[in-house]
Parts: structure tokens; C-alpha cells; sequence
């Protein structure tokens, strides 16, 4: 089946799902900062959906007392269930594989921030998806037994493929009770961005962990400068699944804590750099009319089509020029706080 067809099928479904509209799929605006309760609440973003352009206006605040940074108002079970369909799975399968295996040298430098400091027996990494950080971490660690978590069935095609040793497919706050003192490393790759308290998934990785084991967190760097100069176009962003932004020291002192030591944090090594590349296309992209989809109510006319193809090559030359810059800005040094990623390394006490 083609995926005009795939399309058509899935449009129904979706046209129930929007019936009612998308009010039912947030919660009540929150007045406080769910960090540290602070009053002190700005609007940092208002932004659409630019990757799936599904419907819907997203908010989000910055806290004036700690630096946090949430969606607000929050999504619902519901409204995560109807803004996370087809981006990894069924449509969005294809090109999230592809993503992931394009990722070789992240997973190398992830897996290379723990190598001095311990040989794990039994790793667990948390939001696995397919697997492949596990696949290439594997040939870091080849005595290492890797095991995934996930929310989507992802993770029982990693353990099918062999990128994993054991498949744990649901809520990790959920699975880790049954997982306790299992594991000397946890990893949390661009998960707890996700997550709607992180707090309590850094609990449920102490609970998973043997005593000494060390928890691996890697997120999207609130602070970067370029997430200002950006604005919705800063791909970290990512709304609406990105519900919590967490700078840096906000989590190392939840980190301590929760009784852990800090080992290492990494910003300059952990950057990824490709903020202007993809800003461009994500600017083009939003320029261009919709391509189709199931949550659009009819599908895009031949002529929309042909001016769609129109606007995205005439922009392919902003977004080699992104790529440019990128490579650029490393040279940058860290202070310059261009980094938008960070990375922490943290020892069980």
C-alpha cells in the first residue's frame, strides 16, 4: 500500500480525533513553576506545530525564579497520545529509522563520556527507541549486556534485531520497581525533555541502579543564546513533545539531591551542530504549503503541490548556507554559550 493510501486510510480517524477540537487536549494553566513553585512566570515561546503540523498553538514559560522552562498549558494523556501519533510510528517509522541510524557519531561520544569511568555489566538505556545508541555503544562495551525501555514498540523491534538484550516496553516511573538494583549504568538520552516530572524519573533511575552505578543524562540546553536569537525555528524546542527544559544547574542540584555525585558535565562536546541547517528548513518548510497528511481534512491540490516542490528548492540554498555557519559557530568557545546540548555524568553514592 502506497502512503497516499496509507493517508486516505488514516484520515477518518484522525477527523474523529479532532471533532471536538483541540481544547480537550490540555491541562489548566499552571501558576506556578513546577521546578520550584515560583510565581515568577514569562512566556519564553508561542509557536504552532512545525514538524507534523498537526493543530493546535503551544506555549512556553520561563520561570523568573530558577530558569525552568515548560510547556504551559500542559498537554493531556490524550493530547500527547494525539501529537505523538505518526511522528515515530506508522507515517513517521521510516524516517525516525533513519534518523537514528544516521547518529553513529552521537552514540560514540555519549557511550565515550563513561567508558573512564566504569566497564558496566548490565546498562539499561531509558527511551531507547530502536535501539541503535545500544547497537554502537555494544561495540564500546562488548561485555556489556544492554537492555531498553519505551514507551512505543520500538523497543521490541531493538530486542528483535538484537540492538538490545531485553525489550521493557511502558512508563519507565512504572517498570523500575520491578527492575530495582539491577543495573550499573542508566541512560537517559533526549528522554527527560519528554518526561512530565523529571524529577521522578531521575527517582525511578536511582531505584534501577546498583550502589556506585552512574545515571547519563542528555538534554537540549535551555541557556543556549541561539534558542533566543531562534525563537520557534530552534529545533530543540520541539513543541509540543517537549514538555521540560531543565537548565544545567537546576539538575545537577536535583542530581545531588537525589544523592548523587556529579562526575562530569559536557556542553562544547555534547553539542550538536546543526541549529542554523535546520532552522532554514524548518523555515522554508513553514513557508511552503502543506504537504498531505491524515489531520488535514482534504488533501493538497496538484497546484499546491507543485508550488510546495517550488518553495522548498528555492530554499535549499539557505539551508546549505545554515550548514556552513554551523560548522562555523564550533569553533566558538564555550562561554559564548552557542552549545545546545548538554550532557551529565553522575555517580550513585
Amino acid at each position: 500500500m502506497g502512503r497516499g493510501e496509507v493517508i486516505a486510510g488514516l484520515r477518518a480517524e484522525y477527523a474523529e480525533a479532532l471533532a471536538g477540537g483541540t481544547a480537550r487536549f490540555f491541562e489548566p494553566r499552571r501558576r506556578e513553576c513546577p521546578w520550584c513553585d515560583s510565581p515568577k512566570l514569562t512566556t519564553r515561546l508561542r509557536t504552532p506545530d512545525l514538524m507534523q503540523h498537526k493543530p493546535g498553538r503551544f506555549l512556553l514559560d520561563e520561570c523568573g525564579g530558577c530558569g525552568h522552562v515548560f510547556q504551559n498549558p500542559r498537554l493531556t494523556e490524550e493530547g500527547l497520545d494525539f501529537y505523538y501519533r505518526d511522528f515515530y510510528d506508522r507515517l513517521g517509522e521510516k524516517a525516525t529509522a533513519g534518523r537514528f541510524r544516521s547518529q553513529q557519531g552521537a552514540y560514540k561520544d555519549r557511550a565515550g563520556m563513561v567508558r573512564p569511568h566504569t566497564e558496566p555489566k548490565a546498562w539499561l538505556d531509558v527511551g531507547t527507541g530502536h535501539g541503535h545508541f545500544c547497537g554502537t555503544a555494544a561495540k564500546l562495551f562488548p561485555h556489556t549486556d544492554f537492555d531498553g525501555v519505551d514507551m512505543t514498540d520500538g523497543v521490541l523491534l531493538a530486542e528483535g534485531e538484537g540492538r538490545i538484550r531485553q525489550a521493557h516496553q511502558g512508563r519507565f516511573t512504572a517498570l523500575s520497581g520491578g527492575l530495582a538494583g539491577q543495573y550499573d549504568v542508566v541512560s537517559m538520552f533526549h528522554y527527560l525533555e519528554h518526561s512530565v516530572e523529571p524529577r521522578e524519573e531521575i527517582a525511578a533511575a536511582r531505584e534501577t541502579l546498583r550502589s556506585g552505578g552512574h545515571l547519563v543524562i542528555e538534554v537540549p540546553d535551555p541557556e543556549c543564546r541561539l534558542a533566543k536569537v531562534l525563537g520557534r525555528y530552534w529545533l530543540s524546542w520541539l513543541q509540543p513533545q517537549h514538555l521540560n527544559f531543565v537548565p544545567v544547574g537546576n539538575l545537577c542540584a536535583e542530581l545531588d539531591e537525589q544523592g548523587f555525585t556529579v562526575v562530569e558535565v559536557h556542553r562544547k562536546k555534547a553539542h550538536m551542530p546543526f541549529d542554523l541547517m535546520l532552522a532554514a528548513g524548518l523555515f522554508v518548510e513553514n513557508l511552503a504549503p502543506r504537504g498531505d497528511a491524515p489531520w488535514l481534512a482534504v488533501p493538497p491540490n496538484p497546484l499546491e503541490r507543485l508550488a510546495r516542490g517550488a518553495v522548498v528548492a528555492a530554499g535549499m540554498p539557505l539551508a546549505v548556507a545554515g550548514v556552513l555557519l554551523d560548522r562555523l559557530l564550533t569553533l566558538a568557545p564555550e562561554r559564548a554559550g552557542l552549545t545546545n546540548t548538554y550532557r551529565v555524568l553522575a555517580r550513585l553514592s
